[in-house]
C-alpha cells in the first residue's frame, strides 16, 4: 500500500518550532531534577524514537539510553492494561532512576501497568515523560510527571506517531483527515 501525506494530512498541530520548544523545556526541567545523579531513560518502541533522540541531547547530565516494546491487549481496540512485553531492558533497573519515555499518553492503562511492572525490579524511582498528554481520553488517575504538550482530542502523526506505521519520519505532527479514519474505524484500530 502506497500513501500520500495529502490524503491522511488534515491540519498541522505542532510544527517544528512548537516541538523543539517543548523538547528543549522537558530537557531543562529533567536536567535540573536529576543535577548529580544518573538517569536511565526507557524509550517505549516505535513511537518514542523521535522524541527520545533529542530529548537525550537536550538533557544535560549523565544518562544512559534503552529500549522497551510493549503492547496491551484487550476487547476490540481498547487497551486492557495488561502489558505485554514484547522487547525488554538489557540495562537493570535496580537501585537506578527511571524515566519512561513515550510519544504520547492517552489511556494511560498501558503505563500505569508498566510503571508497576518496573517498580517490581526495585528501581530508586520511575517516572514517566511524554511528549504528548491527551487527558480527556485518561481511564486511570496517571499524570506524566513531564509532559511536552496537551494535546486536543485528534488522531495526531508525524514525529514518531503513525499512520498504519507510515508517517513516523515527519518532523512536525498533524491530525488526520476524518476521511482517512474510515479504514481504521472499519478495521477497528481507533480506541
Amino acid at each position: 500500500m502506497t500513501l500520500s501525506i495529502e490524503e491522511v494530512k488534515d491540519r498541522v498541530v505542532f510544527d517544528e518550532a512548537a516541538i523543539a520548544a517543548a523538547v528543549r523545556d522537558l530537557g531543562r526541567r529533567i536536567s535540573q531534577d536529576y543535577a548529580n545523579q544518573e538517569l536511565l531513560l526507557v524509550g517505549i518502541l516505535r513511537g518514542a524514537y523521535v522524541f527520545l533522540s533529542d530529548l537525550s541531547r537536550a538533557i544535560t547530565i549523565p544518562h544512559v539510553i534503552d529500549f522497551m516494546a510493549v503492547s496491551s491487549y484487550g476487547s476490540g481496540s481498547s487497551s486492557s492494561g495488561v502489558v505485554r512485553i514484547e522487547t525488554d531492558l538489557r540495562q537493570n533497573v535496580e537501585g537506578r532512576h527511571v524515566l519512561i519515555v513515550e510519544d504520547i499518553i492517552d489511556t494511560g492503562l498501558t503505563y500505569s501497568q508498566l510503571k508497576k511492572t518496573l517498580e517490581a525490579r526495585h528501581p530508586r524511582s520511575v517516572k514517566i515523560c511524554a511528549l504528548l498528554d491527551k487527558p480527556t481520553h485518561r481511564k486511570v488517575p496517571l499524570v506524566p510527571d513531564y509532559a511536552g504538550l496537551v494535546v486536543p482530542d485528534l488522531f495526531l502523526v508525524g514525529y514518531g506517531l503513525d499512520y498504519l506505521e507510515y508517517f513516523r519520519g515527519i518532523p512536525y505532527i498533524f491530525s488526520v483527515n476524518p476521511n482517512a479514519l474510515k479504514p481504521l474505524e472499519a478495521a477497528g484500530k481507533l480506541i
